[in-house]
């Protein structure tokens, strides 16, 4: 087995080697970060889009069948009972209305789903956790220096 520097397990690694590791992970840390960052915006961007493709439908729905789906209600409640026209008319235009109403609260729900989407805040949060912890975090203790007279190798970073 071995480390993911390619290094044994086991073995001692150099401070240029730990240094190297530990940059090369803060660095995939961070990436990794601004990634789930962007990946939840979009998330978010997604669901406004659908609200608002919601309340566009709505409008359409209104605007655009109203003329013909009041014309044809109207002559078909007309045709079924012994009703006056015009009260078949507002019967008509009620329903029109009653579709447009839940096709807006659906456009509603969906935009305070998007409102509520706090996928940004987590991760700055996440980062500023990851800083505060490499902040307080401390350096290995050196060992004291030889004092018999004794040259240590010492291992030096090859980067």
């Amino acid at each position: 087995m071995s480390a993911p520097d390619g290094s044994p397990v086991g073995a001692e690694r150099s401070v240029g080697q730990l240094f190297a590791s530990a940059t090369a992970e803060m660095s995939a840390l961070v990436h990794d970060e601004i990634a789930l960052a962007k990946a939840q915006l979009r998330q978010d961007v997604k669901r406004g889009m659908v609200g608002g493709g919601a309340f566009t439908a709505a409008g359409a729905v209104l605007i655009f069948s109203l003329p013909m789906l009041s014309f044809a209600l109207a002559y078909g409640i007309r045709t079924w009972s012994d009703w006056n026209l015009a009260i078949c008319f507002l019967l008509s235009f009620a329903a029109n209305v009653l579709v447009a109403v839940v096709l807006a609260l659906i456009g509603v729900a969906f935009s305070k789903k998007a409102k509520k989407g706090q996928g940004p805040q987590k991760v700055a949060a996440s980062m500023k956790q990851t800083a505060g912890v490499l902040q307080n975090a401390k350096p290995h203790p050196r060992r004291p220096a030889r004092t018999d007279g004794g040259v240590e190798a010492v291992a030096r970073s090859t980067s």
